[in-house]
């Protein structure tokens, strides 16, 4: 149940004032961005929702509008209570003071009066993230055509799409206003896939639950998840300590911890004082960082091509060496009784065998019954070579369809959905070399041209239905990853692989936190040795979409429980908490840290961070060295000049971001 549903917060007849935020779309991630933009950043924000029900969720009885008011009066209450228990961690006062209210609207399409309405000609910051791509290009022209400086987020799944849009919107704002900052017109139309952003946290988490990777500068940094240390052993603090895990975590009654878990929740970015108090509890450390290789594809289970072994059956090569035995058996009893050379003795037996030869009469009698045998072999020939072409024939027929697990299978990752994040997240898998079994109940589903292309085993089948699992070799699988956008049947399949292997690692994709802690909380007390993660695919996206909207671009968000941890880099001029003071005095618990330096004059820099540097990996050829200095000495003052890497929380970031303003005080 969501509770009482405070009225909505929309002001219909006072239109938006310059410099707001707007947010369209029509799941999840609209609301939650909006959330993101107006308690973490304390931005002005117009939400532009379709009316009626949410078409993710039919039975859910709150109509679009609804549950984003729900969703705002959580976390304004939420906030309201953090705020009474005194103190805020990573930032001063009330972000939110002087703030209206989210302003909701809706309309069946972002058009030219809808976009107007919403004050498009004087907005800082258009967001649009509904779920279909056709809808959000063609926004993205109309806001671009009516307010040419506009900051433009949009979420695309179609990469090489988003491409070639990013450079058209960025031309667009280039003709229309001449001599703008490069480094605006870069911020001025980011495209990101929440798809993408949010498959690494969820791979690594059906992976090894703790492990999760962040690349900047082709270097990859890993964030390792570490139990706490028994008595008299003392944690490795690796090369800083970056959370600590909610002192719930080892409880099988515990739940994880997230914004609303007051003390028991995790603690994120603690000084030396707080880690080395907190006794018992787990930890999140920046571990390694090495050295990025370049993309390259995603590979496919069973090499390039079609091997022997999946053209003809095992029977048929059993059979195949069996005829073979007997011919070479025949060729030596020749030789022994005939004391013909060994070449005459094998094409006369090869003769016998295919019925080429003529009688052998006169001949001795051991001649006359290897002849006999010959032909008996030679009749044993005929249906396994009939038997070859068919299977053969057979193989080429179904090369384009999709495999099925075979049946030695084990150590593989069960893979619920191939919508949009489940095919993000097999390609990511596979790029790991993890084995992967995919269950689809579509099969014309988003992601089954790519599991067919990937030579993917998928078993096609409603997972609720009893024997889907089964044949996806549940009892053999290391971890099972529900990604069906429908959260009952995730914990159905959740429920049901744990009581087939009660010690699987499984990690739900659930949208209700609510609803998250009450699984999580049921499936630690039912099966306390076993691991479970719930994530939240737009809770893990809101966070890289809102920096965007700042005019920025993080390098990674890390989950730690039921928080989110992001990764970013700065440039340190403008930020009087960075400039001029030293690494030590720059770092603020629960809010900031700086990880990195980098060193790079600004003129050779690398825009993206998260790119990785082109280099030839043929030969001798030796990648070129990363600019990032990640051995930071305490006392080292950052100056005006440097861009620093740091991680962050979500509203410690908002504080290093957010835009200055006069604040009106209210009436």
């Amino acid at each position: 149940m969501l509770g009482f549903v405070p009225p909505l917060p929309q002001q219909p007849g006072r239109p938006p004032s310059a410099g707001h935020m707007i947010v369209c779309g029509d799941d999840a991630l609209a609301r939650r961005l909006a959330v993101e933009l107006r308690y973490v950043y304390g931005e002005r924000v117009t939400l532009l929702l379709p009316p009626g029900r949410d078409a993710n969720s039919p039975e859910t009885p709150l109509t679009q509008r609804g549950r984003a008011a729900a969703l705002f009066g959580r976390m304004s209450a939420a906030m309201n209570r953090a705020g009474n228990g005194g103190g805020t961690t990573g930032g001063s006062g009330d972000t939110n003071a002087g703030v209206e209210a989210v302003r909701i609207m809706e309309a069946p399409e972002p058009s030219d009066d809808v976009l107007e309405e919403a004050g498009v000609d004087r907005a800082a910051a258009l967001a649009l993230v509904y779920d279909d791509d056709e809808r959000n290009i063609r926004a993205a022209l109309t806001a671009r055509r009516l307010n040419p400086r506009l900051r433009l987020v949009i979420r695309l799944y179609n990469r090489k799409l988003g491409q070639h849009l990013e450079e058209l919107l960025d031309q667009a704002a280039a003709v229309a206003m001449p001599g703008i900052d490069p480094a605006l017109l870069d911020a001025s139309t980011t495209v990101l896939s929440d798809a993408d952003t949010a498959a690494p946290a969820l791979a690594a988490t059906a992976l090894t639950g703790s492990s999760k990777i962040i690349q900047a500068e082709g270097l990859l940094l890993r964030a390792a998840e570490r139990p706490p240390p028994r008595p008299g052993e003392t944690a490795d603090p690796g090369l800083c300590t970056l959370a600590l895990l909610s002192s719930t975590t080892n409880d099988p009654a515990g739940a994880e911890g997230s914004d609303s878990s007051g003390d028991e929740a995790p603690q994120l970015l603690p000084d030396e004082s707080a880690v080395a108090a907190a006794t018992g509890r787990g930890t999140v450390v920046l571990e390694a960082v090495s050295r990025a290789d370049p993309d390259r594809p995603a590979t496919r289970m069973g090499g390039r091509g079609a091997p022997l072994a999946q053209v003809f059956s095992r029977r048929l090569r059993w059979s195949a060496l069996g005829v073979a035995a007997a011919a070479l058996t025949l060729v030596i009893a020749s030789l022994l009784t005939t004391k013909d050379t060994a070449i005459h003795s094998t094409y006369l037996t090869l003769l016998d065998l295919l019925g080429m030869n003529d009688p052998a009469e006169g001949a001795p009698a051991a001649r006359q019954i290897i002849q006999i045998l010959s032909g008996i072999a030679g009749l044993l020939l005929l249906p396994l070579l009939l038997a070859a072409v068919l299977e053969a024939f057979g193989t080429l027929r179904t090369a384009s369809s999709l495999r099925r697990p075979p049946r030695g299978l084990s150590g593989h990752v069960v893979l619920l959905g191939l919508g949009k994040i489940g095919t993000r997240v097999l390609v990511r898998l596979r790029e790991l070399d993890i084995p992967v079994v995919v269950v689809e109940e579509d099969p014309d589903a988003r992601g089954i041209p790519l599991a067919r292309s990937m030579h993917v085993p998928t078993v096609i089948g409603d997972v609720t239905q009893e024997g889907v699992l089964e044949a996806a070799k549940i009892r053999r699988a290391r971890a099972l990853l529900a990604l069906t956008s429908i959260d009952t049947t995730n914990l159905e399949a959740a429920l049901y692989a744990r009581s087939v292997k009660p010690d699987l690692r499984v990690a739900l994709r659930l949208y209700d936190d609510e609803f998250a802690t009450a699984v999580y909380r049921t499936l630690r007390t039912a099966h306390p040795g076993a691991l479970t993660r719930s994530r939240s695919v737009s809770h893990l996206a809101a966070p890289s979409f809102a920096v965007a909207m700042m005019g920025r671009q993080i390098l990674g968000a890390v989950p730690v429980e039921r928080k989110v941890m992001l990764f970013a880099a700065l440039e340190v001029s403008g930020h009087p908490q960075l400039e001029g003071r030293t690494v030590e005095q720059a770092f603020r618990a629960g809010a900031w840290r700086v990880l990195a330096i980098d060193a790079t004059p600004p003129a050779d820099r690398t825009p993206d961070l998260a790119a990785i540097p082109p280099y030839s990996p043929d030969g001798d050829a030796v990648p070129p060295p990363s600019g990032l200095v990640w051995d930071l000495h305490p006392g080292y003052v950052l100056r005006a000049t440097d861009r620093v890497v740091i991680a962050a929380t979500r509203r410690g970031l908002a504080e290093l971001l957010r835009r200055q303003r006069s604040v009106v005080p209210r009436q």
